[in-house]
């Protein structure tokens, strides 16, 4: 792939209907400060193409997983790894993703919240089954260019419908209910933050403290950008390393606008329909959104379905809509349907993303580990299986997501992160930068890690802050209380690092002939690790023997009968009957050759660096401009 459709693919897979639904619902709830995510986000984007990437390629690996497996050797990082991906994928990307989806097609048509996420998981499913890692590419590339349009058009409508920038930072400080309005005192809590202008705030009082949001958030965005597999597999799908780098520098550059196109018109909701965005107790947030947490989450909803301008078949009547006796113009008519697209090209894409990769790593790093030579129609078909069952289990968890967090689905995806992800990161991180780190200390210090965070995370479902506006006392343990989830992840850091580095000590580091080509300091190294255990080659296919092409004909011609039921069934498990062309020795050297290449031409290289910086410096800017 060239840059702009990794870019493109990056950027999309981030968005997904999370974006549309969680982040303007944030920046609903507290103003400008959750624009920290996306814009911390571009430092560790460009960090992914200079740092984390040479390395991955320069040592052949297609997951992050078998990464560890080469740096380390042994089995248990690799599966348990993977195992764990799976499970934050439940957790925070296809729950959160469905659930989003679900609650735009709720707003929108009226429907059974199940019924949403019925639709939505039998149209992806439809539209992923067709194509592999190259189909999720391509149409991400041409889903981002949808997005972008219909969040561009509807920021301009609400901007314009509010009467510009300054009316919007003097309206916000008012944007509170009816009911929050006539008793400010009881209803403090639906009053809108006064520091929403600023993005750095207060380290104790503070929503999202400053000393989290800088060493906090950074190994939950590495976990995201850097050692996930959705985002990693983009870059390692580029033509080389120049346009895994061009690619990643363009997707940090647009991450800048998300700050124009979600965040403020997330606050724009609120100033607009402010007794359901900022419903102040429970029985008015469950009548005006179905949930009792808090309505924030369909903040974004709300402004397509009642600002976009009301099509010609359009015949229901929503509060707060154009109202008018003219025939609507045709690019009236159509940019709700923009907006539509925008939304499900968002879900489909990141669904998408999250399927391909789940599937590869339960295939490639499990179930490989078990069935070592099974064929790729089996391959194909026990990763689909995969797929079905984490959907299910992400439809089990949504009901838990939709009440956690004061019903602020962003807050929710980033404290799971706090109490799941800093051990996997700083895993990579010592993995890349420290030689002396042993697989025993890397195992057992994301093996203590992970406990300490789970203990958190049961805590933090246990235990619920009182509804705004409820007279009910604060019985939260200290640990919630006086803790944020930010600064938790600088202390779940703190414990992993100890973890590891003293058990590294303790144990026999790896030699240096093994460490070839898998660190940040041995990455240009011209030879190959030294191998004492077999790898998997999931590079190039085993041959068949004579037996196994005799049985291929016998059933390729037992089937010529029913060849419409064999396309469906090749079509449907990703499966080419072909022949495939014979691989030389020669050839097979050549292709591995040409997959771990890190060299770069010199004036790719200069204009990759000139992007980066520019993009960095114009990030910086932005964050001391919005202090």
């Amino acid at each position: 792939m060239h840059w702009f459709p990794v870019g493109a693919s990056i950027f999309a897979s981030n968005v997904g209907a999370r974006m549309f639904v969680g982040l303007p619902g944030t920046a609903a709830a507290s103003g400008f400060s959750s624009v920290i995510y996306e814009w911390h986000a571009i430092y560790l984007l460009i960090a992914l193409g200079w740092i984390f990437v040479p390395v991955y390629v320069s040592c052949g690996a297609f997951t992050m997983p078998e990464y560890l497996k080469k740096r380390f050797g042994g089995k248990r990082l690799r599966i348990y790894l993977s195992v764990l991906a799976l499970v934050l994928y439940v957790l925070t990307k296809i729950s959160a993703e469905i659930f989003s989806g679900a609650i735009f097609m709720q707003q929108l048509l009226g429907w059974n919240m199940y019924a949403c996420i019925g639709v939505i998981l039998v149209v992806t499913t439809l539209y992923t089954v067709a194509g592999g890692l190259a189909a999720v590419i391509y149409t991400d590339t041409l889903q981002t260019i949808i997005l972008l349009i219909g969040a561009v058009i509807l920021f301009g409508i609400t901007m314009t419908d509010i009467g510009g920038w300054s009316a919007f930072i003097s309206l916000y400080a008012t944007a509170a209910s009816n009911m929050t309005l006539s008793d400010p005192v009881k209803y403090a809590c639906g009053l809108p933050r006064p520091d929403y202008m600023h993005i750095w705030r207060d380290a104790l009082t503070g929503d999202i403290p400053w000393p989290g949001a800088i060493f906090g958030l950074t190994p939950l965005g590495i976990w995201v950008w850097c050692t996930d597999q959705i985002m990693v597999q983009r870059c390692l799908a580029a033509k080389n390393i120049s346009h895994s780098k061009g690619g990643s520098v363009f997707a940090a550059a647009l991450k800048i606008l998300p700050f124009f196109l979600w965040i403020v018109p997330g606050m724009i909701s609120r100033i607009l329909f402010p007794d359901e965005i900022a419903c102040s107790d429970p029985v008015t947030c469950k009548s005006a959104c179905g949930n009792e947490a808090g309505c924030s989450n369909i903040a974004y909803p709300l402004l397509i379905i009642r600002r976009m301008p009301q099509g010609k078949t359009t015949q229901m009547y929503y509060p707060g809509a154009y109202e008018s006796n003219l025939r609507p113009s045709p690019e009236h008519v159509c940019l709700r349907g923009v907006m539509l697209a925008a939304l499900l090209a968002a879900l489909m894409s990141t669904l998408t993303s999250i399927f391909n990769s789940a599937s590869s790593m339960f295939t490639m790093d499990i179930w490989r580990r078990f069935r070592r030579r099974a064929p790729q129609a089996e391959l194909m078909i026990v990763g689909r299986i995969c797929v079905l069952v984490l959907i299910g289990l992400s439809v089990f968890w949504i009901p838990i997501m939709e009440t956690s967090q004061g019903g602020q689905l962003w807050t929710y995806l980033q404290t799971i992160s706090s109490c799941i992800s800093p051990p996997w990161v700083w895993v990579f991180l010592l993995a890349l930068f420290w030689r002396r780190t042993t697989e025993a200390g890397a195992f057992w210090g994301l093996i203590v890690g992970q406990i300490v965070g789970l203990i958190r995370m049961v805590i933090q479902f246990t235990y619920t802050a009182p509804s705004c506006g409820s007279f009910e006392s604060d019985t939260r343990p200290a640990v919630l209380k006086k803790v944020h989830f930010l600064h938790f992840a600088i202390i779940l850091s703190g414990v992993t690092i100890i973890t590891t580095v003293v058990i590294s000590l303790f144990t026999t580091p790896r030699p240096p002939e093994k460490l070839r080509r898998v660190t940040w300091w041995t990455r240009n190294d011209p030879l190959d690790p030294e191998e004492t255990e077999s790898e998997d080659d999931f590079g190039v296919e085993e041959e068949e023997d004579d037996n196994d092409k005799v049985k291929r004909t016998h059933f390729m011609r037992n089937c010529r009968p029913k060849r419409f039921g064999r396309l469906v069934y090749n079509w449907m498990c990703g499966i080419d009957d072909r022949p495939r062309p014979k691989l030389t020795t020669e050839d097979k050297v050549a292709i591995k050759k040409k997959m771990k290449d890190i060299e770069e031409e010199p004036r790719a290289k200069m204009i990759c660096a000139i992007a980066a910086v520019t993009v960095a410096g114009t990030t910086t800017f932005l964050l001391g401009f919005f202090y």
